[in-house]
């Protein structure tokens, strides 16, 4: 039941992030807080030690420090950076967090240009009434930063120490 927790939360909470950043152009705080919270559950129930524990949650609270810096400037928006925190949590201080900060700066830049060019073009009159692309054809609204911070997360979180404590587990005979 833990592996296949560890292998449910984490990837159903950042594909929920990007379609609802997508739909809605919210990010419910429920995904944060269900991230956070099955971290501090599942984390000690593998082993995990507490000084390791305990460094997973400061990279959280150093990601939100500084993303919670970029919203109070206006240049992030809550959602995505509470989400960046709580998917900080899982990932820890190290290579996978800045690997995850990497590949979301990265998609998250691509998807910006795809939308302003979507945005610029004869082809958003046409299908910007659609619901899965009427915020990316209405130049009011932000870009679906969430899209982004899904994909990358999932694409990191083979790697992270729980993905891989779940994944030898799998391995193991019954």
């Amino acid at each position: 039941m833990l592996v296949a927790s560890i292998l449910v939360i984490f990837p159903f909470c950042m594909v929920f992030a990007a379609v609802s950043d997508l739909v809605s152009m919210t990010i419910a705080n429920r995904v944060s807080i269900l991230l956070v919270a099955s971290f501090a559950v599942i984390a000690p129930l593998t082993g995990m030690d507490w000084s390791t524990f305990g460094m997973h949650l400061a990279a959280g609270a150093a990601v939100l420090a500084v993303t919670f810096a970029l919203f109070a400037l206006g240049g992030m928006g809550g959602g995505d950076a509470k989400l960046l925190a709580s998917t900080a949590v899982w990932m820890g201080f190290g290579p996978i967090l800045l690997e995850y900060l990497v590949y979301g700066s990265l998609i998250g830049g691509a998807l910006t240009l795809g939308i302003l060019m979507y945005r610029k073009s004869p082809v958003s009159w046409l299908t910007g009434h659609y619901l899965l692309l009427r915020n990316f054809a209405n130049p009011r609204e932000g870009i679906p930063y969430g899209i982004a911070l899904g994909i990358a997360g999932l694409l990191v979180f083979p790697r992270t120490e729980l993905a891989q404590w779940a994944i030898a587990g799998l391995a193991k005979p019954f």
